[in-house]
């Protein structure tokens, strides 16, 4: 009897339960370390994705980070409502709007970055040695990509890159 089409089922999916449970984990120390600066994990992440000087279009939000535009929406008015981020009107194309940091915002996000960053590099080199860390990330580097392709298949995926999750 042939097993190895059982056994390739299997081990793709302990590896799945694996990452996912690594995120799980990685999430949770996300949130713990946000608390500290009331921001959730989506808050977080649309704030890290506006750029420093011209902000970016809410449309580009949602389209970076994955989620429904009216998800991008509801970040933003409770950013806007925190004084974080203002909405300005797009200079290119006026029916757009783009939503920038305000200082107060761009002050937070720099501590919450760094801390955040610090946490990071913590809990992910803990237990690898250096061609370890060279090793996992080349092969989440190449998991992510041939999930990203399969994502954007029918559409150009080049515009997908390492943008995106």
């Amino acid at each position: 009897m042939d097993y190895m089409p059982f056994r390739a089922t299997a081990l793709a999916y302990q590896q799945y339960r694996m990452i996912h449970n690594v995120y799980v984990l990685l999430v949770d120390s996300d949130r713990r370390v946000l608390r500290e600066y009331d921001l959730t994990l989506p808050q977080y992440r649309v704030l890290k994705s506006l750029d420093l000087k011209q902000g970016r279009r809410l449309t580009t939000l949602s389209q970076r980070l994955l989620y429904a535009k009216s998800t991008i929406t509801r970040l933003v008015d409770q950013l806007e409502k925190a004084g974080l981020v203002q909405r300005t009107m797009d200079a290119e194309d006026r029916r757009a709007q783009r939503v920038v940091l305000t200082d107060e915002g761009a002050d937070l996000l720099a501590s919450a970055r760094a801390n955040h960053e610090g946490t990071v590099e913590r809990r992910l080199n803990k237990g690898l040695d250096a061609r370890e860390q060279v090793i996992l990330r080349d092969l989440l580097e190449k998991l992510r990509d041939s999930l990203v392709q399969e994502l954007y298949v029918g559409e150009d995926a080049s515009s997908a890159g390492s943008d995106h999750p």
